[in-house]
């Protein structure tokens, strides 16, 4: 008796522990797929940007996202692969 109680506690303790909501690190709704939102300062053909780096703070939508970079001097893009400061196969935001 005394364990089939102990297992409810932790049953009921886990679910919820899973229903607590995640945080998102990037927003879906201004790049597609698994793209990153980066500020670039040079686009090469949309294959290679150049000088990319994270939005300031993480945008929830295209208008945001396009005024953030703009303020640091950046163009908006959404990158297949940032890394080193470049980001690969790159396109405009959503």
């Amino acid at each position: 008796m005394q364990f089939s109680t102990k297992l409810a506690a932790v049953l009921a303790a886990a679910s919820f522990v899973l229903a607590a909501p995640h945080e998102r690190r990037q927003a879906a709704t201004v790049c597609s797929g698994s793209n990153t939102p980066q500020c670039c300062a040079v686009d090469v053909l949309g294959l290679a940007d150049l000088q990319c780096a994270n939005p300031p703070t993480t945008p929830t939508n295209q208008t945001q996202f396009i005024a953030e970079c703009a303020t640091i001097g950046q163009e908006a893009r959404c990158c297949l692969l940032p890394i080193l400061e470049q980001g690969l196969i790159c396109s405009d935001p959503l």
